[in-house]
């Protein structure tokens, strides 16, 4: 694994972020609407996301955009606040140390639908790793 890809440090990032992102969010939904927290995030998100991009210098004309990427986008969009007020109110719920694990089967199922869908290949060492992955979460929810 070469360790100087940009993708690789991104995906780390995303990963640490994403497991602070489940310690704070407990924190949160303790004591409050799970569906309002989610919405306050949602917020936060787009400032801070709008704040770079503007920095950056990043911003498009809606118009380059092609119908096609609209469409993906918003869908991913959808799919992703359902994702956030699922995942908030099963932190209000349950503990991280299971949530979170069942939450991550996710790169599970992006595996099968990335083969499914997107065409791409399924090699030994990935489907092993999804294995893997499924087999650690059944462990920890079932313990």
């Amino acid at each position: 694994m070469n360790l100087n890809s940009n993708w690789i440090v991104f995906a780390l990032g995303s990963a640490f972020f994403a497991a602070l992102t489940a310690i704070f969010g407990k924190l949160g939904v303790t004591g409050f609407n799970s569906n309002a927290a989610t919405f306050i995030r949602t917020i936060v998100i787009l400032v801070v996301t709008a704040g770079i991009i503007s920095l950056r210098g990043e911003w498009q004309k809606p118009g380059s955009i092609s119908a096609g990427s609209w469409l993906f986008l918003v869908l991913s969009g959808i799919a992703t606040g359902l994702s956030w007020l699922c995942y908030y109110r099963a932190l209000q719920l349950g503990p991280v140390t299971k949530v979170a694990p069942i939450d991550k089967l996710s790169v599970a199922m992006a595996i099968v639908m990335s083969v499914l869908f997107l065409g791409e290949k399924l090699t030994w060492p990935v489907a092993l790793g999804g294995s893997l992955i499924v087999a650690g979460s059944v462990v920890i929810i079932a313990f």
